[in-house]
């Protein structure tokens, strides 16, 4: 900010270029700052760019929008958004906006929100709060929209994601107006409609990731579902609100898997995240009661398919559908752990859960701490110890059959397919139990020609 301040001192940008949005508001709530900056500029922006990349501060040419009337240029390493005062109108079928020059007050009113919209003079470092309610709404913790908020949601319906996504962040409140906006114009999130959506589902899945990535992942969740606004996208979690559980929980599935988000530890990664949240999300279409109680049958199993659903309607990579899949379809094998299992059955068990064991361990205590107080449960740091010891005895992971498939194939002349699998699974599993020793391949072709002989 020095070198452009500096570099533009005696020109015509001299008290024409104010620092805006997240960089100040963050220094005026005396919070760590980014590396981001915006300028704004009654003028052209463009132009702008190329002086100070024709002065040696930018780090490399600048990438121009001429549409949009803004550049981004890199100084020092970080990156500066150059913006052209500007107003916006948009088409009902389009998020692209018509842009066209206009003054600083318009720019500020065209903003997400109020406590956006401070500018502060580069040079003079005067400060303009040409709403009138910056600066108030920033001392009072308030999300309001500069102009009536259903204007503002019509224009870029993300912003009601961002509403809350700041809330939660700042501990701010949502103002009455812009709330009922919100639940009022929440339909236009939506992606699961025959017709086009109005945003993309990579950009709701960005804002909803911030969400989930915050301090206070379980009060976002809570407002996106008060605000109508979860039901646009993940109208799945809807279905846990009021499924009531055992006498092992004193929540029904909803509030249990907030209560459960909110044991989070403070750098978990948004896999664990993800995996915790639709955990249970299989309990609502597997839910029975008979006279022992309320059952939840193979839900892990269903909650997995439902998780896939949901991650790929959300654009998530193929690589975190496969972790967070596999979390929620194991996330009870933990808890269904006894301290009375053998070796083997604990060598089966580390072989299931990996390479997802810590990421497990971490679930399993997020989701014990949302148990009703008193009920037993898996003593996780005495499973953990054991196995922990049993790895050090063998490296269970990586125990394999003797035999591979092709000499499987062979010693049974049996074609391709699931029984060389089982095959292959019986010989593991000898291992195992201590019946077989890894590398003992004459013995392992013995058994299985006796296991072979009595399936037939």
């Amino acid at each position: 900010m020095n070198r452009i301040r500096e570099a533009t001192r005696g020109t015509e940008y001299e008290g024409k270029l104010y620092l805006v949005g997240g960089y100040l508001r963050d220094r005026v709530l005396g919070l760590p700052t980014g590396a981001d900056m915006d300028l704004v500029l009654e003028g052209d922006a463009l132009a702008l760019a190329q002086f100070l990349h024709q002065k040696g501060l930018s780090d490399h040419h600048p990438v121009l929008y001429p549409r949009f009337g803004t550049a981004l240029i890199t100084v020092d390493g970080s990156p500066v958004e150059l913006v052209s005062a500007r107003a916006e109108s948009y088409q009902p079928d389009s998020r692209k906006p018509i842009v066209h020059r206009s003054s600083l007050k318009d720019d500020a009113l065209r903003r997400d929100f109020t406590i956006n919209t401070l500018m502060e003079n580069l040079h003079t470092g005067e400060r303009l709060d040409l709403t009138g309610r910056g600066l108030s709404d920033l001392a009072a913790g308030i999300i309001r929209t500069p102009l009536d908020p259903v204007i503002t949601f019509y224009d870029d319906p993300l912003r009601m994601l961002r509403a809350v996504r700041f809330a939660v962040r700042f501990g701010f409140q949502i103002e009455e107006k812009t709330w009922a906006a919100i639940q009022q114009e929440a339909h236009r999130l939506n992606i699961m409609g025959p017709e086009p959506p109005v945003v993309s589902a990579e950009r709701i899945r960005d804002e909803f990731v911030r969400i989930l990535l915050s301090h206070d992942p379980a009060s976002g969740l809570e407002r996106l579902r008060e605000g109508n606004l979860l039901k646009q996208f993940l109208p799945e979690l809807l279905e846990m609100v009021g499924v009531t559980q055992n006498g092992w929980h004193i929540h029904d599935v909803w509030e249990h898997t907030l209560e459960a988000l909110r044991h989070l530890p403070a750098d978990a990664s948004l896999e664990l995240r993800l995996g915790l949240l639709l955990h249970d999300v299989g309990k609502p279409a597997t839910r029975a009661e008979d006279d022992v109680g309320v059952h939840f049958y193979n839900h892990a199993l269903v909650g997995e398919e439902i998780a896939r659903r949901v991650l790929v309607r959300l654009r998530f990579t193929n690589e975190q559908i496969r972790e967070v899949c596999a979390l929620v379809r194991l996330h009870m094998r933990l808890g269904e752990s006894r301290a009375d299992w053998s070796d083997a059955a604990i060598k089966r068990l580390i072989r299931a859960i990996t390479p997802y064991t810590e990421t497990l361990f971490q679930l399993a205590a997020c989701d014990q701490a949302a148990l009703r107080p008193g009920v037993p449960h898996t003593d996780l740091a005495a499973l953990r110890a054991r196995i922990e010891q049993v790895n050090r005895e063998m490296d269970a992971a990586r125990i394999t059959s003797p035999l591979n498939g092709g000499e499987i194939m062979r010693l049974l002349q049996i074609p391709p397919g699931p029984q060389v699998k089982e095959a292959k699974d019986f010989l593991t599993n000898a291992v195992i139990d201590g019946l077989l020793e890894p590398e003992d391949r004459e013995s392992a072709r013995l058994l299985l020609l006796e296991w072979a002989a009595k399936r037939q």
